[in-house]
């Protein structure tokens, strides 16, 4: 299967139905497929299971999704890409605490230079140390941000002050996982609601 839409993210539970982490579809429909998961349908006021099977045989009937399902079309079939997936023999709770990574700090600063405040790329980024490495500075939450190239340039190693440069907010630890609450604001992870108490919104990435 290839298609764009393998790439969509889709959450995944224990088999006691706590959020653990999200995947990319692509590897949602291999667990599937391989019987360590199943399919998780909700439609108000209820959800059901559905091995890979059933799943494909449900998405030939089309009405019953809506217009923000996406589908994967392959040589013999049509199937939806799933929202929610349920490993069958994975019970451990996920970890507290938003995780300290790359991928978060980028989501948290919106991809924007917290000196300039203009927005880049990923590709386009770098993590700078407010407090410089060379005099003591840590890689803690409170002290890396994002920063353009020029402006990482510009600082130098230098506190932003001796540089003459002034960050747009001052960086903190998030208390929910960031890229989950920008995903949440699509109309397509909507169903994950009813999954991600605030006991589970540090749930581990793996696209």
């Amino acid at each position: 299967m290839t298609s764009p839409a393998l790439q969509s993210s889709v959450l995944v539970l224990n088999n006691h139905f706590a959020a653990v982490r999200i995947i990319n579809a692509r590897r949602a429909f291999a667990m599937v497929w391989k019987n360590i998961a199943e399919v998780v349908r909700w439609v108000e006021p209820e959800f059901s299971m559905h091995d890979f099977h059933s799943w494909k045989e449900l998405s030939q009937l089309r009405e019953k999704f809506d217009h923000t399902d996406e589908w994967v079309h392959t040589v013999n079939f049509t199937i939806a890409v799933p929202r929610i997936i349920r490993l069958l023999n994975y019970k451990k709770m996920p970890q507290p605490g938003v995780k300290f990574s790359r991928r978060n700090i980028y989501a948290r600063d919106r991809n924007r230079c917290q000196y300039c405040g203009k927005s880049f790329s990923s590709s386009e980024l770098t993590l700078d140390h407010v407090l410089p490495r060379s005099r003591g500075g840590k890689a803690t939450w409170d002290n890396i941000v994002c920063a353009c190239v020029k402006c990482n340039h510009k600082k130098a190693g230098r506190i932003p002050k001796e540089a003459k440069m002034k960050l747009i907010k001052v960086p903190r630890m998030p208390q929910k996982n960031p890229i989950i609450q920008h995903k949440l604001q699509l109309v397509k992870y909507r169903l994950w609601r009813q999954f991600l108490s605030d006991a589970y919104w540090n749930v581990e990435l793996k696209d």
